[in-house]
């Protein structure tokens, strides 16, 4: 029987299936599009930052994304025209330096002191990469598979397909984006504010190619000329969107570069495109009964910052290994409680960096010389910090009023353990990192646990000595025996006999 169904097959609902199987649940993954349609819809390019990549790292797929990073650099560098300048060179040697931090509201954040990690590549090849794990755990994924419906009950969850069938399970998830049919159906709370700006992002031909450069700072806005050719990204400042199902054209994007530019642009091709916008809402919970959302469907946002693929990610990391427990009867619904209590408060802090950035991103001598200011405050290394740190998403703390610091965060580089920890990760459970039995007490002490968390004895955790790791990488507990009883049960449910 299926545990949960997951309601769409983009970046979020793959890979919470991904973590859904890891703890031993059976999820089922629905996507009304197919994978050329969500090719064709996958413009830009896409940042994974900081936390998502040291999270990806404990699942091992770190590698099969940065190969796929490096294979797109090299697919655009054979592209570009010489006389271009190599602006592909340039972010290839900032990403193999470790500088790249991301940037707030355009004002770039590299970082001097230390080795970033970040990946940046296209959507839909992040979308491969967790399709193909996917796969290889044997998660079943149905795409043109459209879900009109939804329903529940006390005994389980009904998704009603397009054809007419119905799919049961024990949970729905709903990670079908910002104008999700579940979260619609459902219910839900989405309070938030309107739109106030325009966004368009196309695959299009200039008659001169050469006649506008990026500039963030135009008069009617902002040009972006990616680093994917033919790919041209307009911001207006001034108006809300239309209507966002009808296709762009060409002389709409001509229409928005003119007025932008101040130039007379013409666009003799359009191949596809986008609109976006400024429309930032959140739901009030993300969990009704049996039914929850993660990503999109629970949180949207300005794109400019480049932060909701990421906040979506960590809802998957959050959810998965709860959700599973749950599912199986492993842990009581409780702990499906604590997905709320700890990703809301994360996405709050998002939507409000993401407003503050579209404001700083407004045409006008004003918003010029804040710009000015906030340049001069990045200057100042606790500044930056605080600033790469947002980007980065290492600023999350699960438990912020703990008595101990490393508790609620995500778990520190142990030295000399550290690959041996995120190997120990991999398959999905929880970590007890044991300097010897009388911290943790013997094995049969913590024998009901041992399908849900791997015991590493021996293994010290710093000054802590005794460390408790979630299966997302946060800690739990840290002590000398103490309290580690509760907090096991707390997390993974009571022991089995």
């Amino acid at each position: 029987m299926t545990d949960v169904i997951i309601v769409g097959g983009g970046p979020v609902g793959l890979l919470l299936a991904c973590e859904l199987k890891l703890t031993g649940a059976e999820p089922l993954v629905l996507e009304a599009a197919t994978g050329e349609e969500r090719r064709t819809r996958s413009l830009g390019m896409r940042s994974i930052n900081a936390r998502s990549v040291q999270s990806l790292a404990l699942r091992g797929l770190v590698e099969p994304l940065a190969e796929a990073q490096w294979a797109l650099f090299e697919e655009l560098a054979a592209q570009r025209d010489p006389g271009e300048g190599d602006v592909v060179a340039m972010m290839v040697g900032l990403l193999k330096e470790g500088r790249v931090r991301g940037h707030f509201s355009g004002l770039p954040l590299f970082d001097e002191e230390g080795r970033a990690e970040c990946l940046i590549l296209k959507q839909h090849l992040l979308e491969n990469v967790l399709a193909e794990r996917a796969a290889t755990l044997g998660v079943p994924i149905r795409q043109s598979c459209e879900v009109t419906d939804v329903s529940q009950d006390e005994s389980g969850v009904v998704a009603t397909l397009a054809d007419g069938r119905t799919v049961h399970a024990k949970y729905l998830v709903g990670c079908d984006g910002g104008r999700s049919l579940v979260r619609k159906r459902s219910g839900f709370t989405f309070s938030g504010t309107p739109p106030t700006m325009t966004g368009r992002t196309a695959v299009a031909e200039l008659a001169d190619p050469k006649a506008i450069v990026s500039s963030l700072r135009n008069p009617g806005g902002l040009v972006n000329l990616s680093l994917v050719p033919g790919e041209i990204a307009t911001i207006e400042f001034d108006t809300a969107p239309g209507d966002r199902q009808a296709p762009v054209t060409a002389t709409e994007l001509q229409a928005s570069l003119r007025r932008v530019t101040g130039l007379d642009v013409v666009v003799t091709r359009l191949d596809t495109g986008i609109r976006y916008s400024d429309n930032t809402r959140h739901v009030d919970t993300y969990r009704k009964d049996r039914i929850l959302l993660a990503g999109d469907a629970a949180h949207v946002h300005s794109p400019i910052g480049g932060q909701g693929l990421n906040l979506g990610l960590q809802d998957a990391f959050n959810l998965g290994w709860k959700l599973a427990l749950v599912a199986r009867g492993l842990a009581p619904e409780t702990l499906l409680d604590t997905y709320t209590a700890e990703r809301h408060p994360v996405a709050a802090r998002v939507l409000r960096n993401t407003r503050a950035q579209v404001a700083l991103m407004r045409p006008g001598p004003q918003v010029d010389a804040l710009r000015e200011i906030i340049s001069e405050v990045l200057a100042f290394p606790d500044a930056k910090r605080h600033f790469v740190a947002m980007a980065d998403g290492t600023d999350v703390d699960y438990a912020p009023d703990s008595a101990d610091p490393l508790v609620g965060r995500f778990t520190p580089r142990l030295e000399p353990h550290g690959s041996t920890i995120t190997g120990l990760l991999r398959n999905g459970g929880g970590l007890l990192l044991c300097g010897g039995p009388e911290l943790c007490g013997g094995p049969e002490d913590v024998a009901g646990y041992r399908d849900r968390v791997h015991v590493a004895r021996d293994v010290t955790a710093g000054d802590a000595k005794a460390m408790l790791i979630r299966p997302d990488g946060y800690v739990a507990w840290v002590g000398e025996r103490d309290g580690l009883d509760g907090a096991l049960a707390t997390w993974f449910g009571p022991a089995s006999n």
